[in-house]
C-alpha cells in the first residue's frame, strides 16, 4: 500500500474525517508524534516510502527532502511554502500544491481580535483580575485610527475591510495592488510610509526573497509613538531584537504575534516580554479553516498522484 504522510499538528492529534479520501483512494497515512511538531530525525525516520506529503509548517531541510526516496508531491495545508528547501524540490521534480485561501478568514479574525486586545489592554486586565486587582487601563478605539496592513491578499483585504467597517482608516502596501472593497478611507502606501503613518500596523505578507526582515530598526524608529504591531504572518518578518527594543523604549506599545522563529518560544524570549501578547500559531486553528484547508489539501494530494497509483 502507497504512503502518505500527515503532519500538520491540527491533523496528527486528532485526525479528521476530511483525510477519508486518501484512505478510500488506497493511501496508507503515516503521522508523527500526535500534537507536535515534527523534528528533523523524526522527518527522516517517517518520509521513506511516502509518496505524498500533507505538510503543515514545520521546518523541512534538505537533509529530510534527501531521504524523500519515493516522494511525488508535497500538499501544503495552508498557503506558506517558506519552510520547504523549494531549489532542491523544484530539481527532484517534486510538486508544491497549496490551499489557497483556506484559512483567510481565521487568520484574518484572529489579527481583528489581537489588534483590540492590544487596544483594550485585555491580557494585562485578564492577569490582574486573576490576582486579585482591579486594573482598569485607560484604553483605544479603533475607529480614526490608521491601520496599515502589508500585503493585500485575501487575508489582508479581510483585514483591511473589518477595520474600516469599525471606522478606521487604511494605508496598504502590496506590489500587486488588488481591488480591496472597504467602508471608508483607503490608501495604497510604500512600505516606508505604511510604518511611518499608521497607528497598528498589520503584517500579511510573504518574506521577501533575500530573508531579510521588513520590521527593522530603521523602520520601528519611524512608527508613532504607543503603535502597535501585529503578526500573524511569518516570524521572520520581524528583527525580534528591534521589536524588543522598540517596547522597552515605548516606541511599540504593543507586539502581537501568532507565529515565532522557534515554536514554542524559549524561555526568556521575546514572548515573555510584558507588552508581548502571544498566541501559540492558532491564526488557521478553527473547525472551519482546518476542514476548509484539509479538503483542499486532500484534493489537491488527490490530483497530483491520481496517475501515479492508476
Amino acid at each position: 500500500m502507497k504512503r502518505i504522510l500527515v503532519t500538520p499538528r491540527s491533523l496528527s492529534l486528532d485526525p479528521p474525517p476530511e483525510l477519508e479520501p486518501l484512505r478510500q483512494a488506497g493511501f496508507e497515512l503515516v503521522f508523527p508524534t500526535p500534537g507536535r511538531m515534527p523534528g528533523e530525525a523524526e522527518l527522516i525516520g517517517l518520509v521513506p516510502g511516502c509518496i505524498g506529503w500533507l505538510a503543515g509548517v514545520e521546518p523541512v531541510s534538505d537533509k529530510v527532502i534527501a531521504a524523500a526516496d519515493s516522494l511525488r508531491a508535497i500538499s501544503r495545508n495552508g498557503t506558506g511554502i517558506d519552510n520547504l528547501p523549494l531549489p532542491l524540490l523544484k530539481e527532484r521534480g517534486i510538486g508544491i500544491l497549496k490551499a489557497e485561501g483556506a484559512n483567510a478568514v481565521g487568520v484574518a479574525e484572529l489579527s481583528v481580535g489581537l489588534m483590540l486586545a492590544a487596544l483594550r489592554h485585555i491580557p494585562a486586565e485578564t492577569a490582574g483580575i486573576r490576582a486579585g486587582g482591579w486594573p482598569r487601563s485607560r484604553g483605544r478605539e479603533i475607529a480614526e485610527r490608521t491601520v496599515g496592513i502589508i500585503g493585500c491578499g485575501a487575508i489582508g483585504k479581510r483585514v483591511a475591510r473589518a477595520v474600516s467597517a469599525m471606522r478606521a482608516s487604511v494605508i496598504a502596501c502590496d506590489p500587486f495592488r488588488p481591488n480591496v472593497e472597504v467602508y471608508g478611507p483607503f490608501k495604497w502606501a510604500s512600505l516606508d510610509e505604511v510604518f511611518a503613518g499608521a497607528d497598528i500596523v498589520s503584517l500579511h505578507c510573504p518574506a521577501p526573497a533575500d530573508g531579510k526582515p521588513i520590521v527593522d530598526a530603521p523602520r520601528l524608529a519611524t512608527v508613532p509613538p504607543h503603535a502597535i504591531l501585529i503578526n500573524t504572518a511569518r516570524a521572520t518578518l520581524v528583527d525580534e531584537d528591534a521589536v524588543r527594543a522598540a517596547l522597552d523604549k515605548g516606541r511599540l506599545q504593543a507586539y502581537a504575534t501568532d507565529v515565532f522563529t522557534t515554536e514554542p518560544p524559549a524561555p526568556g524570549s521575546l514572548a515573555s516580554h510584558p507588552r508581548v501578547i502571544a498566541t501559540s500559531h492558532i491564526g488557521g486553528l478553527t473547525d472551519e479553516s482546518v476542514g476548509k484547508a484539509t479538503k483542499i489539501a486532500v484534493a489537491n494530494l488527490l490530483s497530483a498522484l491520481v496517475e501515479e497509483t492508476a
